[in-house]
């Protein structure tokens, strides 16, 4: 299944896919806004605004899988997000990331890009996947690896 045809909700509700990202490069992260790790919002917005214009995005995928570390209601969620970091890159609603529960799309990025040790499972909050052009995921970073350091491998694909 591609991942352009994987159906979402975004963070006011409304279905779609991410087909209209097809062609772009894309960086899907699941976010906790109460998490230790929240201050990378301000990285990823960062990334985005930069790279927005040559065809990236960064599409945020709220948890509370990991010590219950996210708002409960999704509009809660987007008004934290934009009043506590600046967000504006696209929020979705709410999703499990792993178990048997997970969305489809996380199940997808995780088959496609395993952890360390082969390991499918996500292991915290701020688990970011980078996906080129073609919808390919092509590699997968953990918690501690901060938006900056991931710039030099988005700017490659971009160049591609």
């Amino acid at each position: 299944m591609s991942l352009y045809n994987i159906e979402v909700n975004t963070i006011k509700g409304e279905k779609q896919t991410l087909a209209p990202y097809k062609g772009q490069v894309l960086l899907i992260v699941n976010t906790a806004t109460k998490c230790g790790f929240a201050p990378q919002f301000k990285g990823l917005q960062k990334l985005h605004d930069t790279y927005k214009e040559r065809g990236f995005a960064v599409l945020g995928f709220p948890s509370s899988q990991f010590m219950n570390q996210e708002l409960e209601n999704n509009a809660e969620i987007a008004q934290s997000c934009e009043l506590n970091f600046g967000v504006n890159f696209p929020l979705y609603a709410r999703i499990d990331v792993n178990g048997d529960s997970a969305h489809p799309l996380f199940q997808k990025l995780k088959k496609d890009a395993r952890g360390i040790l082969g390991s499918k499972r996500i292991k915290w909050n701020f688990t970011k996947f980078l996906v080129n052009k073609e919808g390919k995921v092509v590699k997968r970073f953990g918690p501690n690896v901060t938006p900056e350091r991931i710039d030099s491998e988005i700017q490659a694909l971009l160049s591609k």
